[in-house]
């Protein structure tokens, strides 16, 4: 299964491109995480933002491959222990659909996308910024991984 990562914004700090590839890099084929990097739209003084959010979506829509399975990172979305993203995780697995996870830009995911969104997924009540997101979803998709493979790397009580 691949996992497309698919989310607003490029040209992110080193410490975030970074972050997110040590995650990348250890998730192993059976599960390989992909990014997708979608150019923002215009934020300027006088943006129009709903008009932005509506192009952002209709790129993120586009982005999405063919029979992907779509979960919207969304602060309204579900939250989920290890245990339970572990759980999701070999269930998605076992399916044979490729995932897509969208996130959004600092106004968040356009309606059209969350409408298309087969689930939504909440990190943390707390509003995160988005190119933190990029590294949290990595590093948590590995730790469902490795709790899924006993894996060391996850130690929980």
């Amino acid at each position: 299964m691949n996992i497309y990562l698919i989310s607003v914004g490029k040209r992110m700090p080193r410490w975030v491109v970074e972050g997110y590839q040590e995650y990348a890099r250890r998730m192993p084929a059976e599960c390989a995480l992909r990014l997708i990097e979608l150019d923002p739209g215009f934020r300027g003084r006088k943006a129009d933002i709903s008009r932005t959010l509506r192009g952002e979506g209709e790129r993120m829509r586009k982005a999405v491959p063919k029979d992907c399975r779509v979960l919207a990172l969304d602060v309204n979305g579900s939250a989920w222990s290890t245990e339970q993203l572990s759980g999701k995780l070999e269930t998605w697995m076992g399916d044979g659909r490729d995932m897509a996870l969208l996130v959004g830009g600092p106004e968040g995911l356009a309606p059209d996308c969350l409408q298309q969104a087969e689930g939504r997924w909440s990190l943390s009540p707390l509003t995160l910024p988005h190119p933190l997101v990029r590294v949290v979803v990595a590093e948590q998709l590995y730790r469902a991984w490795s709790l899924l493979r006993n894996h060391p790397y996850h130690r929980a009580g």
